[in-house]
């Protein structure tokens, strides 16, 4: 028997309007992809990158965020600190080499349960297009990468042989000069 991957995705709700249509969504019955896994904030101003980074980080395959619309955050600009955030998130991912379909941003009031069944379904085929991103074992490959790196960096400076204490110290010989000190 074949285990079918399924995609994992984490999702940040504000507490006052996307959480609430989500338990709306349940409420009502609707069906949605069972494999997302829902956190609760007061506000989606509160979703700091780094939590994004750290789902990333732990497996999650995708990353949904859900806010109160434009205008009628419960803190007033919550969700425009958000949408700042995120912007910036999304060129970070990009030069990672994470896909832009990983992470989503969504404005959802408490009574639309309807969208939050309809973006769950979608990011999850997205994701399930995508594929698994298996982000802990690229870190295995950017530490390859960086010590190839490391290596190629310090074998050119052997052989510039720029002459200062720390480079001949660590070549083995005796400075050229006292007054060049650096690493």
């Amino acid at each position: 028997m074949t285990k079918e991957w399924k995609p994992r995705i984490v999702a940040f709700f504000c507490n006052w309007c996307t959480y609430t249509a989500a338990d709306l969504a349940g409420v009502s019955r609707l069906q949605y992809a069972t494999n997302i896994r829902v956190i609760r904030l007061m506000c989606s101003g509160r979703v700091d990158p780094q939590f994004i980074l750290e789902a990333f980080a732990r497996g999650a395959d995708g990353v949904l965020i859900g806010g109160c619309h434009p205008f009628d955050c419960h803190y007033v600009e919550g969700n425009y600190k958000c949408l700042r955030r995120y912007e910036m998130l999304k060129r970070l991912l990009a030069d990672m080499g994470i896909e832009a379909g990983r992470i989503r941003l969504e404005w959802i009031s408490a009574a639309e349960g309807d969208k939050v069944k309809r973006v769950v379904n979608e990011m999850s085929e997205t994701i399930l297009k995508l594929g698994p991103l298996g982000l802990p074992k690229k870190f295995e490959q950017w530490d390859m990468e960086m010590e190839h790196f490391a290596e190629q960096v310090a074998r050119k400076e052997a052989a510039a042989g720029c002459g200062c204490a720390a480079h001949a110290a660590a070549a083995g010989a005796e400075p050229q000069t006292r007054e060049t000190t650096h690493a």
